[in-house]
């Protein structure tokens, strides 16, 4: 399935079909394996996209446990008392255990969240607090997490000096080339730490299976949480990218085991801000 020929079919086809068209990768979703779906937090067609493939799976007979990048693990118990007060309503799950978590637009989670909700799936809180990811950023990890918790995510091993290299490049890019080169090592580490913690949840509920709702960025093979799941099993992690068909990064096989292609989201310039700030871009 990792095969460079499989995946630019793949990724092709997911170029074209509709959303009610089963794309050949989704064979993979069944049984224990862990899969991390990507996004492009606003391209509404990617999320239409990825609840169409995980719709499918589950009317097929899937049954994981639902990860998700957008409810915090310390919001799990918010989760689940929505689910008792108020079962099958995704907007009240959205409404507690999602209360100040801005930045999402919760509009394209919920079809989602009403699916694990009608198939009666664990619906788990994957990311860290947002408190704890704001102060790594200038904390080291022992200090915030404690050096137990570390311990348990895998974070207290020196980070492999190419892969801190490469997720700094990332992350400036994604800034616009403006961050100062002194808060990069910071914020590595707090993504590191975002990886592991949705790593552990995913492992938690692998025995039944487990899909990761997630940003492309912390799907992909080479740089996010797969790398921190290297005691599940390598052929059970399967990675989908969402990805823009014209986006400017190159998408290749080592960051993905597929590709769904969709169009182009309409967005102001993300750089616009800091250059009206005197920021050079």
């Amino acid at each position: 399935m990792r095969a460079a020929g499989a995946w630019g079919a793949m990724g092709a086809m997911g170029g074209c079909a509709a959303f009610d068209t089963p794309l050949p990768w989704e064979s993979r979703l069944s049984g224990d394996t862990v899969a991390l779906l990507g996004e492009v937090h606003d391209n509404r067609e990617v999320h239409r996209r990825r609840a169409a493939a995980l719709r499918r799976a589950l009317h097929a007979g899937w049954r994981p446990a639902v990860v998700m990048e957008q409810f915090d693990t310390d919001r799990q118990a918010e989760i689940e008392r929505s689910r008792r007060e108020r079962p099958g309503d995704a907007e009240r799950v959205v409404a507690t255990a999602g209360a100040g978590r801005g930045g999402w637009d919760w509009d394209f989670y919920l079809p989602v969240i009403e699916l694990a909700l009608a198939f009666d799936l664990p619906l788990v809180g994957g990311n860290l607090p947002r408190s704890e990811a704001s102060r790594l950023v200038r904390e080291p990890v022992g200090v915030v997490l404690g050096d137990e918790r570390a311990r348990r995510l895998g974070l207290d091993a020196p980070m492999d000096p190419a892969w801190q290299a490469a997720q700094e490049r990332e992350i400036n890019d994604g800034h616009c080339g403006a961050l100062p080169p002194s808060i990069a090592p910071g914020m590595v580490r707090a993504q590191a730490a975002k990886d592991a913690q949705m790593a552990q949840m995913l492992k938690q509920h692998a025995s039944r299976g487990a899909v990761l709702i997630a940003g492309n960025g912390h799907v992909r093979r080479d740089l996010g949480v797969p790398r921190w799941l290297a005691d599940v099993p390598a052929p059970r992690v399967f990675a989908v990218g969402f990805v823009e068909r014209d986006t400017r990064t190159p998408v290749g096989p080592q960051q993905y085991d597929a590709v769904v292609f969709a169009g182009r989201a309409w967005r102001t310039d993300p750089c616009e801000r800091l250059r009206k700030r005197g920021i050079k871009t």
